[in-house]
């Protein structure tokens, strides 16, 4: 005879065995649909899905997530998101005077995108504490603008999209840097504000714009990204170009002015020059139109000089 056994038991341990082979099953999905991403800080970023509501806490930032495919997705936007059309309409959480925590709060985010060194410290610090998932952007290369696209595109779920913005930057900044190769050095004054006169240093991503095109830097070394100078100290490394990041309104005004030096290289052969100053200080695919005239504008110096 066959010793007793429990039916109970049995459905019991095979209900087990099926719920252990269905966690096997789900455990590699939920393991796909939650989002990790490390920051320009190095911080981990994770989201147990893609953001749904996202608020951007910088122009370049609000523009990079419209053309990764997340615009949709974006609720809240700094002063000044003004590109692409659509980011006019965003609600405004703040600006060049600081952010608005309560704003931001009030949209219910599941993600915000700070500028790292846009973007005053202790408010992002502030807003971790909050509970709100930051991701710190700080694109300081060419190189860089893409790679930002790619993990804003997994941040969003829009990665296919992202990939393809991405793609477009690298080929077309790859044939802007073989037609650019090998052009003779010309130093230059980038001028980012008149008042108080600003310039930026060798870890700006305007270095590299310049760099790019055969242009050096003079003030490479300086301490700050956007460090201030004086007129002597601009005096003191005489030029060959003064290049001038400037608005429509304001580029005759600001070149003119430095005629009051006419001892000065630049100013000498007529090499004071202006270029959009949007197309340069946005970190985004439209870079590379700023450096498209950037270059030309160096190569029509080369041109008067030979």
């Amino acid at each position: 005879m066959f010793p007793f056994t429990n039916p109970f038991r049995y459905r019991r341990t095979a209900g087990i065995r099926c719920l252990y082979a269905l966690a096997l099953v789900l455990l590699p999905l939920a393991l796909q649909a939650a989002v990790r991403v490390t920051d320009d800080l190095g911080q981990r970023i994770v989201l147990a899905r893609p953001a749904q509501r996202i608020v951007s806490l910088a122009p370049h930032i609000t523009e990079l997530l419209f053309d990764a495919g997340a615009g949709d997705a974006v609720v809240g936007a700094s002063a000044f998101s003004d590109y692409p059309e659509p980011a006019r309409h965003l609600p405004r959480v703040g600006g060049g005077s600081g952010i608005d925590l309560e704003a931001v709060v009030a949209l219910q985010p599941d993600l915000v995108i700070a500028w790292a060194s846009g973007n005053p410290a202790a408010q992002v610090r502030r807003l971790r504490a909050l509970g709100l998932t930051v991701f710190e952007s700080e694109p300081r290369s060419l190189e860089d603008i893409p790679r930002t696209l790619q993990r804003f595109g997994r941040l969003a779920g829009t990665r296919d999209t992202a990939d393809r913005a991405a793609t477009a930057f690298n080929q077309r900044l790859r044939a802007l840097r073989a037609r650019y190769a090998g052009r003779s050095a010309l130093r230059v004054f980038y001028q980012a504000w008149d008042r108080p006169l600003m310039t930026v240093n060798g870890a700006h991503i305007i270095s590299d714009v310049l760099a790019l095109c055969g242009g050096v830097n003079i003030f490479a070394e300086q301490p700050g990204l956007a460090p201030p100078v004086s007129t002597e100290a601009v005096l003191a490394r005489d030029p060959q170009v003064i290049l001038i990041g400037a608005g429509s309104a304001d580029a005759g005004p600001l070149t003119a002015r430095w005629s009051r030096w006419p001892q000065l290289q630049a100013v000498r052969d007529g090499h004071v020059l202006s270029v959009p100053r949007d197309l340069l200080v946005r970190m985004t695919p439209r870079l590379l139109d700023g450096v498209e005239q950037v270059c030309a504008q160096l190569d029509r110096v080369r041109g008067a000089r030979d």
